[in-house]
């Protein structure tokens, strides 16, 4: 008899604890999700909410948790497909523009830089799940950390609504940096001129690279050298690689390009 009970008591818990389940998975939807007002920024509404968070999960927090997920799978998604994005749209917008420009616009507008700066509009970092490291050390709000959260999204976005959706997400958030919006290019992105420069009047790609690092590890210079084809080459120095790069790239222009005509004929890059 007790054996009895026993079993039937198991089974209504069992049956209990069912339901309860089912009834978490019906009204799981019904929730208003904490991540709202970044979906409506974007302009997507997920229907795989694990996927946003996922992409808002840094990799400290996943080790500090013990857990099996974080961002770096989509971050590494959402940069190709960010880049095609960008690339289709550019494609459309600038009918008047030749490969390199539009090959400098997209490196300008989905730069390092650019991304960070529209994580902060989406207020990312505020959503982003971090480990108790990073957080102390500020990690939440370094710009590399809300590059990379981004592009996450970006990944989240494509697998929850494939490409046309990334596509609507790149022009409500980018669509002023692409619409043909003027920028002193000599000054602001000097290696993507060079690119569009190099493109349009030789057909090559700039190639750089470090010559020599001197001075003490706290106050280093970095001496950098691009090359154009075999006989084309400038050199550059900074504190950091990207400097110097940046610094041989615009002597390399000044060897190239007239200077009344830093600007290729598109208008902007």
């Amino acid at each position: 008899m007790t054996t009895h009970k026993s079993r039937g008591a198991t089974r209504l818990a069992t049956a209990v604890a069912d339901a309860r389940g089912l009834l978490r998975g019906v009204l799981r939807p019904l929730r208003p999700s904490p991540y709202r007002c970044i979906e409506q920024a974007i302009g997507h509404r997920f229907k795989n909410r694990d996927l946003l968070e996922t992409a808002l999960t840094h990799r400290s927090y996943r080790f500090e948790r013990h857990g099996d997920r974080d961002n770096q799978r989509l971050e590494f998604l959402g940069d190709a497909a960010l880049g095609l994005a960008a690339a289709a749209c550019l494609y459309e917008a600038h009918a008047d523009r030749d490969e390199g420009q539009l090959t400098a616009t997209r490196s300008r507008v989905t730069s390092g830089k650019s991304l960070a700066v529209a994580a902060r509009k989406l207020m990312l970092g505020e959503f982003l799940l971090v480990g108790k490291g990073e957080e102390a050390s500020g990690g939440r709000h370094r710009d590399s950390n809300l590059e990379d959260v981004f592009e996450a999204v970006v990944g989240a976005v494509y697998l929850d609504g494939g490409m046309k959706a990334v596509i609507r997400m790149f022009r409500r958030l980018f669509d002023e940096a692409f619409q043909g919006e003027v920028v002193d290019a000599l000054t602001d992105n000097p290696k993507g001129l060079l690119q569009a420069e190099c493109q349009r009047r030789l057909k090559l790609n700039p190639y750089y690279r470090v010559l020599d690092r001197t001075g003490p590890a706290h106050d280093s210079v970095f001496h950098v050298e691009v090359l154009v084809g075999e006989e084309l080459r400038q050199t550059g120095s900074g504190r950091t690689k990207q400097e110097a790069e940046r610094s041989a790239a615009r002597a390399m222009l000044a060897h190239l390009v007239p200077s009344d005509d830093c600007v290729p004929s598109g208008g902007s890059v």
